[in-house]
């Protein structure tokens, strides 16, 4: 199972969001799954509702990301918003495949993880 995390700044056009969720993919396979942070989920429901993707509202504090951001982790306790919902979404035991990619204008971030189980 392949999930692609999300994560947005207030403001970001829709258009970002694709953006950036065809880049990740285009460097690590098509996904089956979105996540995001629960508060952020009707920002990417139209992006997952073109894509007939469901969207899973997650927590990420204290997750562990490759990719650190202080002002990400001030605000939300992990290093990357993407990286950790991917993570959350994905399972136990899921790792990466793509790290977190930014959409030009730094409004969108995604990134991908894959476990061989299924989304909970």
């Amino acid at each position: 199972m392949r999930v692609a995390g999300i994560g947005y700044r207030d403001g970001a056009p829709p258009e970002a969001l694709h953006e950036v969720l065809a880049l990740a993919e285009a460097a690590g396979g098509r996904v089956d799954a979105l996540a995001t942070l629960a508060e952020k989920v009707a920002g990417v429901k139209a992006l997952a509702e073109a894509r007939g993707l469901p969207v899973l509202a997650v927590a990420v504090a204290g997750v562990q990301t490759p990719t650190q951001s202080p002002r990400i982790l001030a605000m939300h306790g992990t290093g990357s918003v993407a990286e950790a919902a991917a993570l959350v979404a994905a399972g136990p035991g899921a790792g990466l495949v793509v790290a977190r990619i930014t959409a030009r204008g730094g409004m969108a971030t995604c990134a991908i993880a894959e476990t061989r189980g299924h989304i909970r």
